[in-house]
C-alpha cells in the first residue's frame, strides 16, 4: 500500500470512529452499565433507566415485543390523568357502567352494571387493584368504547415513541394482537410519574372500596415492592398464562429515580426478586448529578434596547447526568445569548445553553425569559440621552 492510500485509510477510519462515538453519546437513552449484569431470576426482558436523565442502566432483550398482562393499564391510567388534566373529564365525574364493562373476567372490582360510580374511584381501583372492570368502564367514559380507547392508546403510543407496541385492549387480557416491550413501558411508566393523582392512589395499601348500594369491596395493592422496597414510588404488576409475571416500577433513594421494568418472569417471587436486584445494583453503583438547572441562571439577566428595563431567565429544563459512583465529570456550560433585546414576550425562548461533557454538547436546552418587557419608543430613548 502506497503512503497515500495508508493516510487515506487511517483518516476514513479515525472519521468512522468518531461518528459511531457521536452516535453511542447523543442517543436519548444512553447505555453507560455493565451489560453482564444479571440476577438469579429467571425472566424473558428487563430494562432499568434513570428516570430524568433516561440513561440506561441494564437491559435485557428490552425490545422484545411480548404480552404484557396487566401493565398495559399504565396506558389506560395515563390516558385518564391527561384527560383530567385538560379537563375533558373530572374526578368527580359520575360514570355509568355497562353490563360489558362489569363482566370483564380477571382481576376486577366486582362493578354492579347500569350503576353510577364516581370517576375518581374507578382510577384508584385500577391502580390499587388492576381493577379490569372499572378500567372498561374507563375506557367507555373516555372515548364512546373500548374499540375507541385503544385506539387512542395506539395513537399516544407513536407520540411517546413506543416502536415496539400495539394495543389491542385497555386491560391486558390475553389478546394475540396485543404487545409491546420493557423499553416502551418504561417511558410510559415515565408519563404517569409526572401526576399527582396517581402518586396519591399508587401509595395506597389496603382499602375499601363501596358500591352505590352499601356493598363494599377490598382492594389491595398488587405491587408488593410498594410497601417492602425502600423509595418505591409506584408501579404496576401485570400476569398472565401467556405473559407469566410481569412488572413496571419505580423507586427513589440519594435523588435519583429509577425504573425498572421486567417482562416474563416465571413465577410472581422471582419477579419481584429480578425487581429488587436491579434497583439495588442502580443505587449502589450508580449517582445522579445534576449539572444544569435554574440555578445557574440565578443572577443573569438581558437588557432590553432603549429601556432601564432587564428580564430574568430560565431554562426549559434541568439535565442530569447519571454515572458510576465515584466518578468524575468533566463538564462546561456555554451560553448562547443576546447581550441586549428590542423587546421580548414571557416564555419567549431569547437562547440556550449548551452542555459539554469530556468535550462533546451532549445537549442544548432552550432559556426563556421569564418577564415581558415592550419596545422602547421614541420617549424612552429621550429618558435614556438625558440620564
Amino acid at each position: 500500500m502506497n503512503k497515500s492510500k495508508h493516510i487515506f485509510l487511517k483518516i476514513t477510519l479515525s472519521f468512522l470512529g468518531l461518528f459511531i462515538f457521536c452516535t453511542f453519546l447523543f442517543s436519548n437513552h444512553t447505555i453507560i452499565a455493565n451489560a453482564s449484569f444479571s440476577t438469579d431470576a429467571s425472566y424473558k426482558s428487563a430494562i432499568l433507566i434513570e428516570k430524568n436523565s433516561k440513561n440506561i442502566l441494564f437491559e435485557q432483550s428490552s425490545h422484545e415485543k411480548l404480552p404484557i398482562a396487566s401493565v398495559t393499564k399504565l396506558m389506560t391510567i395515563l390516558l385518564t390523568l391527561e384527560k383530567i388534566e385538560d379537563g375533558t373529564i373530572n374526578l368527580d365525574d359520575k360514570v355509568t357502567v355497562s353490563e360489558n364493562a362489569s363482566g370483564m373476567g380477571g382481576s376486577q372490582i366486582f362493578l354492579d352494571s347500569n350503576n353510577e360510580y364516581i370517576l375518581g374511584e374507578l382510577l384508584k381501583s385500577v391502580i390499587v387493584a388492576s381493577a379490569n372492570d372499572s378500567s372498561v368502564a374507563l375506557a367507555e367514559y373516555i372515548a364512546g368504547s373500548e374499540n375507541n380507547f385503544v385506539r387512542l392508546m395506539n395513537e399516544r403510543a407513536k407520540e411517546l415513541n413506543m416502536n415496539d407496541t400495539n394495543y389491542a385492549n385497555c386491560t391486558g387480557l390475553p389478546s394475540a394482537e396485543g404487545y409491546s416491550s420493557a423499553y416502551d413501558q418504561a417511558l410510559v411508566l415515565r408519563e404517569v410519574l409526572d401526576y399527582d393523582t396517581y402518586h396519591v392512589y399508587s401509595s395506597i395499601w389496603f382499602e375499601d372500596f363501596q358500591h352505590p348500594s352499601g356493598r363494599i369491596t377490598q382492594m389491595a395493592n398488587t405491587n408488593k415492592l410498594s410497601k417492602y422496597y425502600e423509595g418505591c414510588i409506584g408501579g404496576k404488576t401485570g400476569s398472565t398464562n401467556q405473559a407469566k409475571y410481569c412488572l413496571a416500577v419505580c423507586a427513589e433513594r440519594n435523588n435519583m429515580s429509577l425504573i425498572l421494568v421486567v417482562l416474563g418472569a416465571e413465577t410472581s417471587k422471582e419477579r419481584f426478586k429480578c425487581a429488587s436486584d436491579l434497583l439495588n445494583y442502580g443505587f449502589e453503583n450508580f449517582e445522579s448529578k445534576t449539572l444544569f438547572s435554574n440555578k445557574d441562571l440565578e443572577g443573569k439577566t438581558i437588557k432590553i434596547k432603549g429601556l432601564d428595563r432587564f428580564t430574568r431567565l430560565r431554562a426549559e429544563h434541568d439535565y442530569t447526568l447519571v454515572s458510576k459512583i465515584g466518578e468524575e465529570v468533566n463538564y462546561s456550560l456555554n451560553y448562547n445569548l443576546p447581550n441586549m433585546l428590542t423587546s421580548v414576550k414571557q416564555n419567549e425562548v431569547v437562547g440556550n445553553v449548551e452542555i459539554v461533557v469530556n468535550g462533546i454538547v451532549v445537549d442544548k436546552i432552550n432559556i426563556l425569559a421569564i418577564d415581558s418587557h415592550r419596545e422602547a419608543n421614541v420617549w424612552d430613548y429621550f429618558k435614556e440621552i438625558i440620564k
